[in-house]
């Protein structure tokens, strides 16, 4: 059964030893925030903590900044992504509809690792949801990607930060290790849960456990 996600601690800021030649690992303090949003608000990409695993955000609006997402992981274009947003309000007006049950998940269990398919708005290109007239989202309980979508102002397309098929990052330095490209990593230290969040597709009746 799915519940609240509790309230996460105060997390340290101070960056671990990124591996040699790596990507930058940088702390989630207000230049590091202000560094990481300047790339997504440029089309770029940067890793970030969540409560589940680390993510690879870019622009949810534009086509270019998805791309980036895709190419660096190595990820086919058939499988889509999760958009990261700083409230249910931000949620409901990127969806195409926002059904009652939408409504009545994201007051009980928002943030935190529920994630709801509902349809597409139009707002959100396509490559998102790999073509389908569906889209994902989320509201994540963690303060840096809080942290992070406020300070971009931008909702954020993010599958986990790592290799195509290989396993899902949950510190920064398994990010740098396998996406060692990465332009950023915001360093929130380990992640609480280690595994992806649950994924509900509200646009049948009843709605369905994915």
């Amino acid at each position: 059964r799915l519940s609240r996600m509790p309230t996460l601690p105060a997390l340290p800021l101070a960056p671990q030893s990124p591996p040699a030649d790596g990507p930058p690992v940088v702390a989630p303090d207000a230049a590091g925030l202000a560094r990481a949003a300047a790339l997504l608000k440029s089309d770029q990409v940067c890793a970030f903590p969540t409560e589940t695993v680390y993510g690879l955000g870019a622009s949810a609006l534009s086509t270019a900044a998805v791309e980036r997402i895709y190419a660096l992981k190595g990820r086919p274009k058939y499988n889509p992504l999760i958009v990261h947003v700083a409230s249910a309000r931000a949620a409901e007006a990127l969806a195409g509809a926002w059904p009652e049950s939408a409504a009545r998940l994201a007051a009980a269990l928002w943030p935190g690792p529920l994630t709801m398919v509902v349809p597409r708005g139009p707002r959100i290109p396509a490559m998102v949801s790999a073509g389908r007239d569906t889209m994902a989202l989320r509201v994540p309980a963690h303060p840096v990607a809080l942290a992070l979508l406020q300070a971009c102002g931008l909702p954020l397309a993010a599958p986990s930060a790592n290799r195509s098929e290989s396993v899902s990052p949950t510190t920064a330095q398994h990010v740098a290790r396998s996406l060692p490209a990465v332009p950023l990593i915001l360093d929130g230290g380990p992640c609480q849960l280690g595994i992806e969040s649950t994924v509900v597709d509200l646009t049948c009746c009843p709605p369905r456990l994915l």
